[in-house]
């Protein structure tokens, strides 16, 4: 089903009443999760988002983001967990396991059929025609799919394991994965032991299938593979504060998971405040610094979670560094903390050692294949019209002739050289015969202006062509577009309840897709965005995030985008320093 893009319609924040209702159908549809777990996968009081999409095939689906990974989605009245959630609740649907090699064609949209199925010593485990199944593969316990039974356990041995067994929903590394932290299935004890086990293990009942025989075995069940990879939702984000990854307690460390927790949350504090927060950010949103910046400085395969931690609240561990006379934390608006002040200073951040992994840590973590943003490189460019040919035509060039500006002034001055015009008292003027009047004068200037500066017959020629442009983005031929580039334009607008909202539009111009810098804003900004066309452009997209978020746009652009300064405009709306957005 996410084997291919998906159209993002909306993306929204959760009401109460219906986290609630939430709570109540994922207990009705999952009774093995006790409340405790059901209350831990629906957080009462923490960021969840509805994210209402159509997936590549016109299915409508609505998908639960919390903390920045899909938990849930819902498709024709029924709940489906995600592998995230898997990963936290490996016990939630039975699991059936398949060979590494098949994972591939999974992933590209194919079903899995039973020949790829690994029969472990105790058994099938026991399922219905339709009922929801996890698939794990050999060697570790971790689902990779979830996919409906196409038969019974009792007709899949009847029929000698042959046939297609499980229509496929979503897998890891699809694209509904990728709208996540994209991390990496966790380690766990194996439902099937490795392959070079099976072979000795008498009491198997299937033997272990060639690795070569893999791709023969789902051809039969392959659908449509899927396409270019684009940033739906999510770009290159901060690890899941919730998922599994971070829950479990390192075994080569004696100290308790809590203990473990407490030092990767002052680990990703300090590396923060080293590294990505400046004086300009101040003051900061206590819950911008987390979802910001403390949750990108997380190592890879480490999850930061506060609750795991001694001090189970964000304000609480802000407090403690406060006392530690690190930072200064101030509530500027009723209930809502922020950092007003930061010691540079302080030992704890001077003697901080950034770890060498975090410094390629965005390199490394496109293991899916996906490569991080570069700016198109942009050239003006020169259309030479039909009233400037008879200048251009002793250089070869013709009417819709494109040139450099640096071509432009080379044209010139070999025109000038090659019919004797550059004056013999004064060699920085040049003098107009018949053809430069026609090209670079106005009618009340041609008896009048005999000779022009070097400068003002290049720059009157530049004004004469017409506009044009040459975008070439990294590994791709180059585009030429009529015309002058239009900028990204950030505007703010007054919604009718009063609130603000920046607006952003022509990001497709450069190359940036709207669902990926939306998803980034919302977890950068911790506020909902939403995608709508642009009025008065056609096949363009504007994103809209709630309030003055000008500061994290013109980041987002100018630092890590590395956009020209030149291409964005509206930077100077950003709100003052110490004003409330």
């Amino acid at each position: 089903m996410f084997a291919k893009a998906f159209r993002v319609k909306s993306n929204t924040a959760i009401k109460g009443s219906d986290r609630r209702k939430l709570r109540a159908d994922v207990a009705a549809a999952f009774p093995a999760l006790g409340m405790d777990q059901v209350s831990e996968l629906v957080p009462g009081k923490e960021d969840l988002n509805v994210v209402k999409l159509y997936a590549h095939r016109g299915d409508a689906v609505t998908v639960y983001m919390s903390g920045g990974n899909p938990i849930l989605f819902e498709l024709e009245r029924n709940l489906y967990p995600t592998v995230y959630t898997l990963w936290s609740h490996p016990d939630l649907l039975p699991t059936f396991t398949t060979w590494p090699p098949v994972l591939e064609k999974l992933v590209g949209g194919a079903d899995l059929m039973l020949p790829g199925l690994v029969v472990p010593p105790a058994g099938l485990p026991q399922v219905q025609k339709g009922d929801l199944c996890a698939i794990a593969l050999v060697g570790n316990r971790a689902p990779v799919a979830i996919g409906v039974a196409a038969m019974s356990t009792a007709d899949m041995l009847t029929s000698g394991l042959k046939g297609r067994g499980f229509s496929v929903l979503h897998t890891y590394q699809d694209h509904l994965w990728r709208s996540g932290a994209k991390s990496a299935p966790p380690s766990m004890a194996p439902l099937v032991p490795d392959p070079t086990d099976i072979r000795d293990d008498k009491a198997s009942t299937q033997d272990p299938v060639p690795l070569e025989d893999m791709r023969r075995l789902v051809l039969e069940g392959e659908k449509e593979g899927s396409g270019e990879v684009p940033h739906e939702c999510g770009d290159t984000s901060a690890p899941e504060a919730n998922s599994a990854g971070g829950l479990e307690q390192d075994p080569t460390d004696s100290r308790t998971l809590q203990e473990q927790m407490d030092e990767l949350l002052q680990r990703c504090f300090l590396h923060a405040l080293k590294c990505r927060v400046q004086k300009a950010d101040l003051p900061l949103l206590s819950s911008t610094l987390l979802g910001s910046h403390m949750f990108s400085c997380c190592p890879e395969g480490r999850q930061l979670d506060i609750k795991k931690s001694s001090y189970k609240k964000l304000s609480k561990f802000l407090q403690h560094m406060q006392q530690e006379q690190i930072v200064q934390v101030k509530e500027l608006s009723k209930g809502v903390e922020s950092l007003v002040a930061v010691d540079w200073r302080h030992p704890r951040i001077t003697s901080f050692v950034v770890p060498e992994s975090s410094l390629t840590s965005q390199t490394d973590h496109e293991g899916s294949g996906e490569q991080p943003y570069q700016p198109p490189d942009i050239k003006p460019l020169y259309c030479v019209p039909a009233g400037m040919t008879p200048l251009f035509q002793e250089s070869g060039h013709k009417k819709g002739s494109l040139l450099e500006g640096s071509e432009v002034r080379a044209v010139i001055i070999d025109y000038a050289k090659r019919n004797d015009l550059v004056d013999v008292d004064n060699r920085n003027l040049v003098q107009l015969d018949p053809t430069l009047c026609d090209c670079l004068l106005e009618k009340n200037e041609r008896h009048s202006v005999l000779k022009l500066p070097w400068d003002g017959l290049v720059s009157r020629c530049l004004e004469k062509l017409q506009p044009a442009y040459q975008v070439t983005f990294p590994g791709q031929e180059p585009i030429v577009k009529k015309g002058k580039i239009s900028p990204i334009d950030i505007t703010l607008a007054q919604k009718a309840s009063n609130k603000k909202v920046t607006v952003v539009r022509n990001l497709e111009a450069y190359g940036l897709d709207p669902y990926s810098v939306a998803a980034t804003l919302q977890q950068r900004c911790q506020a909902s965005t939403t995608i709508t066309p642009a009025p008065g452009a056609k096949d363009s997209l504007q994103v809209q995030i709630q309030g003055n978020q000008v500061h994290h746009l013109g980041r987002l652009l100018l630092e890590e985008y590395h956009l020209p300064r030149k291409h964005v405009q509206g930077l100077e709306k950003a709100p003052k320093a110490g004003k409330k957005k």
